[in-house]
């Protein structure tokens, strides 16, 4: 039986918004609300570059990376056609209008994928 941990109320989360949600280990996880009220949480990192899709737009049940406009299905995580790739997708259960999510799964799933390096902080990586 899964034990959920409660993230927020539905109202919390922006309407065509997100919610980053921390973790102890492995990259924050995205909690996204459409216009329908269908809450999904997906890891916060496009497949394709790394992008944050916490700051991406929601658009039906899916979302836009900021970095490259890949289309990335919130139900299932992965890329719109022609494009490839998935990213993690965790359970999400709303009830009274709280948003839980798996506590297992934020403890066990994509823990290991390094943070995406950009900027100033990539240069410096090329350098060694």
């Amino acid at each position: 039986m899964s034990e959920w941990k409660k993230i927020c109320r539905v109202d919390e989360i922006p309407v065509l918004g997100s919610r980053r949600v921390a973790r102890a280990q492995g990259m924050d996880v995205a909690v996204f609300r459409n216009g329908e009220d269908q809450v999904f949480a997906v890891l916060d990192r496009c497949p394709h570059k790394g992008g944050p899709l916490s700051q991406g737009i929601v658009f039906g049940t899916s979302v836009a990376c900021p970095l490259h406009n890949w289309t990335i299905e919130l139900e299932g995580g992965c890329a719109r056609a022609p494009d490839e790739g998935c990213v993690q997708k965790f359970s999400v259960r709303v009830e009274s209008g709280a948003v839980h999510l798996d506590a297992g799964e934020l403890a066990t799933l994509a823990t290991d994928l390094p943070p995406p390096v950009a900027g100033p902080a990539l240069k410096e990586l090329a350098r060694t």
